[in-house]
């Protein structure tokens, strides 16, 4: 290999805390995490020494949801980059205009168009620009425990412990407990320009929420001219079981924002899309956005393929029947170790370990390392692991995922005495 196993992991763990962050390495080191990134394939990520392999159940929330090094995708990329720069964002491009179309083709109700950009963040602030710029309103109203980005307004929809070292927030953005239509109600009014959720937080722990909640908020955008923002950067492109996550619900929102898995864990991109009417504001002002790497040329046909793969019904039905899997084994795991574990929260492979109290995430995400599944808790709500694994799993490492789970829980009861 020419860019993997060419130093010692000691050596590279020195350098990347000298040169790359400090309290990282300082961190991992002390919760005993001394893991490099090497070699990867499929659901499995090697360590830079080879004695430790894992499998990938934090899938960076999506990111490799075709698993490490799709061959599809490498193949698409390879054949892309013979003929495919950067290209120039100001100018038509054919590739953009495919993927464009293609999204258009995948979404629900009329969203038709398309803005891209490189990553979650940066689409999330563009659909928050869009809102105001398209309204003249300016009160944005985010969940409480949600989280959207680390970008400008994507993080000032965020909660504080994110956005409080950096100064004051923004004027405008208001937070309400998510899954509370009373709270709701109350809140939108003729100032708000748009309602912005994730169809299931998976940094509050992956409540799953009551569809009655979404049709209350896409009929109070409407009476009130809002517009209905959600963020399907991890529920989408099949992780529920369904393309899009809101399709579990049975609204059809103004934008949708997606990213990381649309790279298809290869080449950056996102995408904010949306109705024709709110088009209407980039029609007078075409060039008041501008992404210089947002849909790049050369990686527009990466996401077609993702899209084309994503979109399959087999692939859909796949994750669906995988998902009776993982419900079924969680059933026998809550009668085993019922004084750590409450259930599973899920929407197809969008799940979450619910357990007991606030240390058991940071604990289980220790022991499941140990037992070799990379996998992390839900820091808005510490009692939730995330369980993210990608969707091109078979039935027998669903189960093999199932049964270092079990070790994994005993492990963490052991820990916290319980």
């Amino acid at each position: 290999m020419e860019y993997i196993g060419n130093d010692t992991k000691e050596n590279i763990i020195s350098r990347f805390g000298r040169h790359v962050s400090s309290g990282k390495v300082e961190f991992l080191k002390s919760v005993g995490i001394d893991f490099v990134f090497g070699r990867r394939e499929g659901a499995f990520v090697w360590d830079a020494s080879s004695t430790k392999r894992l499998i990938n159940c934090h899938c960076n929330g999506g990111v490799f949801n075709l698993g490490h090094r799709n061959p599809h995708v490498i193949d698409t990329l390879v054949k892309s980059v013979g003929e495919l720069d950067i290209g120039n964002h100001h100018l038509i491009s054919e590739t953009r205009a495919l993927l464009g179309k293609k999204l258009a083709d995948l979404m629900p109700g009329d969203i038709c168009y398309t803005v891209f950009g490189v990553g979650g963040g940066e689409a999330i602030d563009l659909a928050i620009k869009l809102a105001r710029g398209y309204t003249g309103k300016s009160k944005i109203i985010s969940a409480s425990g949600g989280y959207h980005g680390h970008t400008g307004l994507a993080l000032a929809t965020g909660d504080a412990q994110y956005r409080d070292p950096f100064g004051p927030n923004p004027p405008g953005f208001v937070q309400v407990p998510f899954d509370d239509e009373q709270t709701l109600l109350e809140t939108v009014d003729d100032d708000t320009a748009a309602v912005i959720f994730e169809t299931i937080p998976a940094t509050y722990g992956l409540p799953i929420p009551k569809k009655e909640y979404f049709a209350v908020a896409r009929d109070l955008c409407t009476r009130h001219g809002a517009l209905l923002i959600i963020d399907e950067v991890q529920t989408g492109l099949g992780r529920t079981g369904k393309l899009w996550g809101i399709e579990n619900l049975d609204i059809v929102p103004d934008i949708i924002v997606i990213g990381k898995g649309l790279s298809g864990g290869i080449y950056p991109m996102s995408a904010t899309c949306f109705r024709p009417q709110p088009e209407s504001f980039f029609k007078h002002n075409p060039f008041i956005h501008i992404s210089t790497f947002g849909g790049a040329e050369v990686g527009c046909p990466v996401a077609l393929t993702v899209l084309e793969i994503s979109s399959h019904p087999e692939f859909l039905e796949n994750v669906r029947r995988l998902a009776q899997i993982f419900n079924a084994g969680f059933d026998v795991l809550k009668k085993k170790h019922p004084e750590i574990l409450i259930g599973l929260r899920q929407l197809g492979l969008m799940m979450g370990i619910e357990m007991v109290n606030e240390n058991c995430g940071p604990v289980l995400s220790k022991t499941l390392y140990d037992n070799g599944i990379l996998s992390v808790y839900a820091n808005n709500d510490t009692r939730v692991s995330q369980l993210l694994p990608p969707l091109i799993i078979d039935q027998n490492l669903a189960e093999e995922i199932l049964a270092r789970i079990d070790k994994a829980l005993a492990e963490a009861k052991r820990f916290l005495e319980l």
